[in-house]
C-alpha cells in the first residue's frame, strides 16, 4: 500500500481517535483508517473525519460498565 499524505491537522484528527482504543487495537485501528482514507475519490476535512469516524466504530469495544449493584442509593 502506498503511504497516505495527510495535513498536521488530519494527522492529529487520527491520532485522537486512536487514543481511546485500546493498545492491542491501534495498529489494526490505524491500518484500517489508511486504506479508508485511500479509498476516498475526494479528500477533505469533511470526508476524512467520516472515514475514521466509520472505522473508529468498527474498532472500538466499550466497556462493559453494569454491575449487579443498584445504581441509586436509597436514604
Amino acid at each position: 500500500m502506498q503511504p497516505v499524505r495527510l495535513s498536521d491537522d488530519e494527522l492529529t484528527a487520527v491520532m485522537n481517535a486512536a487514543r481511546p482504543l485500546a493498545p492491542r487495537d491501534r495498529d489494526r485501528f490505524l491500518q484500517a483508517v489508511a486504506v479508508a482514507i485511500a479509498a476516498l475519490s475526494v479528500r477533505g476535512p469533511g470526508s476524512v473525519h467520516r472515514a475514521i469516524q466509520a472505522t473508529f466504530r468498527m474498532h472500538y469495544d466499550p466497556p462493559d460498565l453494569r454491575t449487579d449493584e443498584p445504581r441509586s442509593r436509597a436514604y
